[in-house]
């Protein structure tokens, strides 16, 4: 955990005499005026989300994020994970970017569909310095404290700790949904030793609305709250290393990374904001880019064109494999044909594997 040297005694006495409530407004307040949209308290005892845990890595969903397994339940021991930690500090960041229609883009086939959280900078540094800034604030408060910031880095159960601090609830499709946001924001963590009040976890609004259920292109969301990771397109587009199941190909249509069906389908979206963060915004042309410029793209422009945003770190040929998928799944024309064969002896068997799939699509050989 992170902090000075003052040592353990000194920071009890210190904690003796705090007024926490007022801390805590203090905090909220200090992050809003970093930008972040919401700011809220949770406590460190996960107890009760831990068996749904295990359950959900027992069977398997989890698929080749071994790193999920791995760390298991220290996810819902936050201080096992961080020791000293008593309260979870989670803000929320907006990141709705004034892209193209996401449901025009998925309709036209021709055009690469990207998760519109990744056509701007990646949210990982973004998150990390504003988070770091709130708990160098806090210092200059209250002194040397114990902390660890969080940005989707580590085994932290952030749905579970923001829907307890009472920033949202858990939909159907597993995301935060908030009544004035919808789910179109980033989450991160400030772990920390200083016990303030914890704040009441959020209601829940989603009636008997399964729409994000019924939009899953590939039914990865095989119950409310359940989600198959091995099935999601947004695992398989970016988390996944190997070849795409080849019965999944076709379900994927022209998503290249990431994918927002649950999320376009969610009536709570309609109440979303177009984030005013200026690395969020659309970079590239990536909200309407065509299938066969991106696969144009050489190792090198992909590097340059890329530089900051998240989609770099599934590297050039996970970016050709997934091309590859969508031009199989797109209109058949001489220009979706000639992109292929540009690729069909590509150094990388995983490439040459997905071109060879996509030609046969359109009835070419290599």
């Amino acid at each position: 955990m992170a902090g000075g040297t003052d040592g353990v005694s000194s920071r009890e006495s210190r904690k003796k005499a705090r007024d926490w409530g007022a801390l805590a407004l203090l905090v909220k307040g200090w992050g809003r005026g970093l930008g972040f949209q919401a700011v809220g308290i949770a406590d460190a005892d996960l107890t009760a989300a831990e068996q749904g845990l295990l359950d959900w890595l027992g069977v398997g969903y989890h698929g080749e994020m071994e790193y999920m397994a791995r760390h298991g339940v220290r996810r819902a021991r936050p201080a096992a994970l961080v020791p000293g930690t008593v309260r979870v500090i989670s803000a929320r960041l907006d990141y709705k970017p004034a892209a193209a229609d996401g449901w025009a883009i998925l309709d036209d086939r021709r055009s690469a569909f990207i998760s519109r959280y990744a056509t701007g900078r990646d949210y990982h540094k973004v998150l990390r310095n504003r988070l770091q800034s709130l708990a160098t604030r806090i210092a200059g408060e209250v002194g040397d404290f114990g902390y660890r910031v969080f940005t989707d880095s580590a085994p932290v159960m952030e749905v579970e700790l923001a829907r307890r601090a009472g920033l949202g609830w858990r939909g159907k499709h597993t995301l935060l949904l908030d009544r004035r946001a919808g789910s179109y924001f980033f989450l991160g963590e400030l772990y920390t030793d200083l016990p303030l009040p914890a704040d009441v976890p959020a209601t829940e609004h989603c009636g008997t609305c399964t729409k994000c259920i019924d939009a899953c292109p590939t039914r990865a969301i095989v119950a409310p709250y359940e989600l198959d990771a091995r099935r999601c397109i947004s695992y398989l587009t970016i988390e996944l290393k190997g070849p795409i199941p080849e019965a999944l190909r076709p379900l994927i249509g022209n998503r290249v990374y990431g994918c927002d069906d649950c999320q376009l389908a969610c009536p709570w979206n309609r109440f979303a904001q177009v984030s005013s963060e200026l690395d969020f915004g659309v970079r590239e042309g990536l909200d309407r880019a065509s299938l066969v410029s991106l696969c144009g793209w050489s190792e090198s422009e992909f590097q340059e064109r890329l530089a900051g945003s998240a989609i770099r770190r599934i590297g050039h040929e996970r970016w050709l494999r997934n091309l590859a998928v969508g031009l199989g799944n797109a209109p058949s024309s001489p220009e979706v044909v000639a992109a292929l064969r540009a690729r069909a002896n590509h150094p990388s068997a995983l490439v040459r594997e997905h071109v060879a799939w996509a030609l046969a699509q359109h009835g070419a050989r290599v």
